[in-house]
């Protein structure tokens, strides 16, 4: 069966082409390159001995888009990665987030409601629950207003693809992930920020390199435990797993409804310093950092409750912090080499 993965290049996309082709699925990347590099099919290639097919396309471009789709009429699947994705990026620029987020969104349904059947996959995020009122965060909790551009076009795109499915063939599973973090065990594939990383762990292992003078801790004065904010780190393979179940569930049609919402987490909340003190006991190294004011569009705290994934998709996280931290340690060492 023929996958079409957008952002297939990217963090989450690469570990999930590796896990749809070690399943047996052929898979086509659809990438525009702006927040990755040509290099990581390289990495896809020695994991699994195979190459994807890979098309360099920007979803924004509509003719582009139909013409994809056109040549690639024997599809199974779409999983949609292809996104901006940084919560303060998104704050200074909202409008490059609307169109990348929304448009890409947009011109990819529009050809797949032109099937007779079509299963699509979405790359969510726990920024639509805003500041949950309750921890940990079921899939039922109401959607809170957005606290940033970024999260603000999740719950958009979560609407436009359940308004479609309503009235098209498509099937969607929603999968709103937590933070996702590590690198895969064999070093070939990892995160790879293109200039200053937005994203915590990648900030804590350059600085832990040496590339980053100190790590700025966004705020001590949260009403958490130690006063930093909690989160819920995720291992990037056991979130690429994830997406290959809920392929499978729509492809073998177990889906109870047009459209299904999943999280995807660990169900337990790790503060900034918490992370920052498994860093330095994974790698042996004292990680100099600074607290500084808290950042705009941050939340105090977010963890999953995960018992819908691990019942209904029988799916659970199998690595712990210590274990996904250890792995971005060594995708660091690797590629600073």
């Amino acid at each position: 069966m023929k996958i079409v993965v957008t952002g297939g290049l990217g963090f989450i996309g690469s570990h999930t082409v590796v896990e749809l082709q070690n399943e047996g699925f052929e898979v086509v990347v659809v990438d525009n390159l702006s927040n990755t590099s040509l290099s990581v099919l390289d990495g896809i290639q020695n994991i699994t001995g195979k190459v994807p097919t890979f098309e360099k396309l920007d979803l924004r471009e509509k003719e582009k888009v139909q013409d994809f789709f056109k040549r690639h009429y024997d599809i199974s699947g779409v999983i949609h990665f292809a996104a901006s994705k940084a919560v303060g990026e998104s704050v200074e620029n909202p409008l490059l987030y609307y169109e990348n987020n929304i448009n890409a969104l947009v011109y990819v349904l529009q050809e797949l409601q032109q099937k007779p059947e079509a299963n699509f996959i979405f790359s969510s995020s726990c920024t639509v629950y805003g500041q949950a009122e309750t921890m940990p965060i079921t899939e039922n909790a109401s959607i809170q207003t957005a606290m940033s551009p970024y999260g603000n076009t999740k719950q958009i795109g979560e609407e436009i693809i359940t308004d479609t499915a309503k009235v098209t063939n498509i099937n969607a599973i929603l999968l709103r992930y937590f933070n996702p973090i590590g690198a895969h065990p064999s070093t070939e594939i990892g995160e790879l920020p293109i200039g200053v990383p937005q994203n915590l762990v990648p900030f804590i292992t350059q600085t832990g390199f040496g590339l980053r003078k100190e790590l700025s801790v966004y705020g001590d004065d949260y009403p958490t435990p130690d006063g930093t904010a909690v989160r819920d780190y995720i291992h990037v393979v056991d979130l690429a797993k994830a997406h290959v179940i809920a392929l499978q569930r729509l492809l073998n049609k177990k889906n109870t409804a047009k459209v299904e919402t999943f999280n995807l987490g660990t169900g337990t909340g790790s503060s900034v310093l918490e992370v920052i003190h498994t860093f330095e006991k994974v790698s042996g190294k004292k990680l100099p950092y600074k607290i500084v004011g808290r950042r705009e569009g941050d939340i105090t705290s977010a963890y999953a409750n995960t018992d819908k994934a691990n019942t209904i998709l029988g799916w659970k996280a199998q690595s712990t912090l210590e274990q996904a931290m250890a792995s971005a340690w060594k995708w660091e060492q690797k590629i600073r080499r």
